[in-house]
């Protein structure tokens, strides 16, 4: 029987929208412009993509909205049949407010989903003894500041405060039977971010932000569930406790208005999943089920591009594409937390009713065939998303 439980088993396998587990859908209007917004987005949503934007607005600023994503993962090893996932949505909601009562200074707070997955394999999955059923999520609280220094110049800042919970329900093998853990808990962590808007011509906007890592100690509990006789003294309920480090990214974007109802933007995002190495699960009571289990993943680039075009005063066309690079490397890519490189398509719109608004994008994601080479566990990983997301909105 394996005694070991990485904490890679408890970051919810099937992530399959952003590479890693990271979620980039906080905004319909940025969604379907293929998030190309460091430069661009100019109101409430802004506190995600870049925190000097929100003087973009008037005076009051909210948007509420939610993402449905419903991913498609199939695992295939090889010499044998292709097995996938149980239909699983996920629902990451977003929220942001901004206050401007000064010409120079804008106030806001947001509240979004940053990092996060879920999956259910199908039963009998040939990976359940690394995770049969598993939950992330990273819920992000984001004060927000930002200041007019220059005619063409802002900046912001804020603050990250970071509520993450995790739950992994997977199988194990006692050879003549199987027995099964569950496992749950919750971490608190503080970061920052900051943020730069530079108007280099009337045409031609550049933005630059960036999100420090956050680290966090999960706490909680191990249920064990059909121990046979001879470990139920090893194997007993207890606490549970794991370090958890989200990565640290760096945004650089262009938006350029070569006519009065076009804007078309391209950012580039570099995401340090190079602090993701190797984790574990510890178990204080018994430490000998401590056992580091390596990932070795990489920092990588995402790449943006995206438009938004005024049909008419009220209503807006947006498209988007994006080239998200998997930081996972082949010896070390396994069902617990499968990864590929993705690509995304996005379509959008949006209408504007007086002081309301309502924005709806649609994405598709295509995950590249990627071959794991990781023993015991080779074979391809394939699949697809749909998202969908709408969000609502209130300016004055």
């Amino acid at each position: 029987m394996k005694k070991t439980l990485s904490l890679v088993t408890l970051l919810a396998a099937g992530a399959t929208q952003a590479a890693g587990f990271q979620i980039d859908t906080h905004s319909a209007r940025s969604t379907g412009m293929g998030n190309a917004s460091t430069a661009a987005l100019d109101d409430s949503s802004a506190i995600y993509s870049n925190a000097a934007n929100i003087l973009g607005v008037k005076k009051l600023d909210i948007t509420v909205g939610d993402t449905g994503i419903l991913p498609f993962l199939e695992f295939t090893p090889t010499g044998g049949a292709a097995q996938g996932q149980k239909l699983t949505l996920s629902p990451p909601p977003h929220v942001f407010v901004v206050y401007r009562p000064f010409e120079k200074a804008a106030f806001g707070l947001g509240a979004y989903t940053p990092y996060g997955a879920r999956s259910r394999w199908e039963d009998g999955f040939v990976g359940r003894f690394k995770g049969r059923e598993s939950s992330l999520a990273a819920y992000y609280i984001n004060p927000t500041f930002a200041y007019q220094v220059h005619e063409s110049i802002r900046l912001g800042v804020g603050v990250d405060i970071v509520r993450s919970t995790v739950e992994l329900k997977r199988s194990l093998n006692f050879i003549q039977s199987e027995g099964a853990i569950h496992l749950g808990g919750g971490a608190w962590g503080v970061g920052f971010n900051a943020g730069l808007q530079a108007v280099l011509l009337d045409e031609l906007t550049v933005g630059v932000h960036y999100r420090s890592a956050v680290s966090t100690t999960f706490e909680g509990s191990a249920d064990f569930q059909n121990i046979p006789t001879e470990f139920e003294r090893r194997l007993v309920d207890q606490d549970v406790k794991a370090d958890v480090k989200f990565p640290a990214t760096l945004s650089l974007g262009l938006a350029f208005t070569p006519m009065e109802r076009l804007t078309v933007a391209m950012d580039v995002q570099l995401v340090d999943w190079a602090s993701f190495q190797s984790l574990t699960i510890q178990f204080p009571e018994n430490p000998e089920l401590n056992n580091p289990v390596a990932k070795q993943w990489v920092a990588k680039a995402k790449y943006h591009l995206g438009a938004e075009y005024g049909l008419t005063q009220a209503v807006q066309l947006r498209a988007g594409f994006v080239v998200d690079l998997s930081p996972s490397p082949a010896e070390t890519l396994t069902p617990d937390l499968p990864d590929a490189d993705r690509y995304k398509f996005s379509l959008g719109a949006g209408y504007t009713l007086g002081r309301l608004r309502a924005d709806a994008a649609y994405q598709l994601v295509i995950l590249a065939d990627t071959e794991s080479v990781a023993p015991g566990m080779d074979g391809t990983y394939s699949g697809s998303a749909h998202v969908l997301g709408v969000t609502l909105g209130y300016s004055m």
